[in-house]
């Protein structure tokens, strides 16, 4: 059996990348990060140098608190997030922030969040 409860007010890391940064806790079977991501942001080129890929390969159950985010896929397909909404994007995409407004989203994921952005 598991029990954890840890807060985001002490989270196990903070993670910084240009125009933006990541707060995390990691549990048993869930790493939830909150997202911070400046205007001017773009996966693209803030994370995917890090990365050292051409999309985001990272899975995401996310759900957006603040500004608007416009989300490609490789596929061709696309969409913009504010709000209030809730999404799962696939690995194989790029984002960025769309208009003035900091975006503040919220990431569940299994255990990825301990990858992302991070230099090898």
């Amino acid at each position: 059996m598991v029990l954890e409860v840890k807060t985001l007010d002490k989270p196990d890391e903070r993670r910084d990348f240009p125009r933006g940064h990541l707060e995390a806790v990691h549990m048993t079977d869930l790493d939830f990060a909150v997202a911070t991501f400046e205007p001017g942001w773009r996966w693209s080129e803030s994370v995917g140098p890090i990365a050292g890929t051409e999309t985001c390969q990272m899975h995401h159950n996310g759900y957006v608190v603040q500004g608007r985010m416009h989300i490609t896929m490789a596929d061709g397909g696309e969409t913009e997030v504010g709000p209030g909404d809730v999404f799962v994007c696939s690995p194989g995409h790029d984002a960025w922030v769309v208009g003035d407004e900091q975006v503040i989203a919220y990431d569940f994921q299994g255990q990825t969040a301990r990858e992302y952005a991070k230099a090898d």
